[in-house]
């Protein structure tokens, strides 16, 4: 067991899949790690699951982490400050800014508070949900303002630190422009381009591939939190939003007179300007690195997907990324599989001569 840099107990309030992450994360550190949620069902599985114990007389901790939903962030870290006056208090809410005026016009003692954001997560929630490693190489975003020490905060950075995260440090207000951008933008626009589907004809979701289930992933998300997150932090994503408006009124433009002089090279200009963006997206392990890809054709029977798995490692390639997809109507899947470019060409002639059917 690696030692925790923690030195006393940890209060995890809220637990969901961040919160039983975080419990599960810091059980293997040895850390005792304080459960508490509204709801008595989830704090048993919680529990049960071994994400830490339940409240106790005389619980003084360390650190107490709020995972509650972000219309309610504000108010239980207050609650939190005035029960436990000696601990630090942060929360892992989505957006930072609201929750620190909210407190800070309340009165709360911000002193010993200040917000945090994994970037982790899941589509679903719950305590079933959570996994130790969830935040292993992931950013985490302290969202540090005036009022707090160093000394006070050093607590915060521990945590994050114990639970393999990158720490990352922002102002309020660059971390809601940010996640903006990367995360809450995204959310509409994969969950605006699902509702096409909605009454789409059979004949055309039935085509549907990896393109379409890539947009739409992150649409199966819990609507009503995803109304708290957007509310929050509002004024951000419409702006984002204003201009993304503003590239489809453009590109519809262009599409609407495609013989157009220079209408091909206005629509190539757009769509390179999404490789560019691509490209600048980290990579595995923070690294602004392409991949080469190759798709293997797996027949759709027990064992053959460990099979190719294992076939990749006794090739000594390393499987930088894996997507799978299925053929509809066929016992046949297609594995797409990213390797670094200088391994590619080797890795299709192990597989090939293992009797492996390269489809691209």
């Amino acid at each position: 067991m690696v030692e925790s840099r923690l030195t006393g107990s940890v209060r995890v309030v809220g637990v969901g899949l961040l919160g039983t992450s975080i419990g599960l994360g810091l059980r293997e550190r040895g850390v005792d790690v304080i459960l508490a949620d509204a709801s008595p069902t989830h704090l048993r599985i919680a529990i049960d699951y071994g994400a830490g114990r339940q409240a106790a007389a005389g619980d003084e901790p360390q650190l107490i982490v709020v995972c509650v939903p972000p219309d309610v962030t504000a108010r239980v870290v207050a609650a939190e400050l005035e029960a436990y006056p000696h601990a630090t208090v942060t929360d892992v809410a989505s957006v930072k800014l609201a929750p620190l005026r909210e407190l800070r016009a309340s009165g709360a003692d911000v002193s010993r508070y200040v917000g945090t954001h994994p970037m982790a997560g899941a589509e679903r929630g719950g305590p079933l949900s959570g996994r130790a490693d969830l935040f292993l190489g992931r950013p985490w975003v302290v969202a540090a303002h005036d009022g707090i020490s160093y000394q006070r905060g050093s607590a915060i950075d521990d945590l994050i630190l114990d639970l393999g995260a990158t720490l990352v440090e922002m102002t309020p207000e660059e971390h809601d422009r940010s996640v903006a951008l990367v995360s809450h933008v995204p959310q509409v626009v994969s969950s605006l381009m699902a509702r096409r589907l909605i009454d789409a004809p059979h004949a055309a979701v039935n085509l549907a591939g990896q393109g379409i289930r890539d947009v739409t992933r992150i649409a199966a998300s819990d609507p009503e939190l995803w109304v708290q997150i957007l509310g929050a932090n509002a004024a951000a994503v419409a702006g984002i939003l204003n201009l993304y408006r503003d590239d489809l009124t453009r590109l519809i433009e262009t599409l609407e007179a495609p013989e157009a002089v220079g209408a091909s090279r206005r629509l190539a200009e757009e769509l390179a300007g999404g490789n560019a963006g691509v490209a600048r997206i980290p990579g595995k392990h923070g690294l602004d690195r392409r991949y080469a890809q190759l798709v293997v054709m797996v027949d759709d029977t027990p064992g053959e997907l460990a099979r190719l798995l294992g076939e990749i490692g006794e090739a000594d390639v390393n499987l930088e990324d894996l997507r799978l997809e299925h053929s509809p109507g066929a016992q046949i899947g297609f594995a797409s599989i990213a390797v670094v470019p200088e391994r590619l060409a080797h890795l299709i002639e192990w597989l090939s001569t293992r009797g492996w059917r390269i489809a691209g």
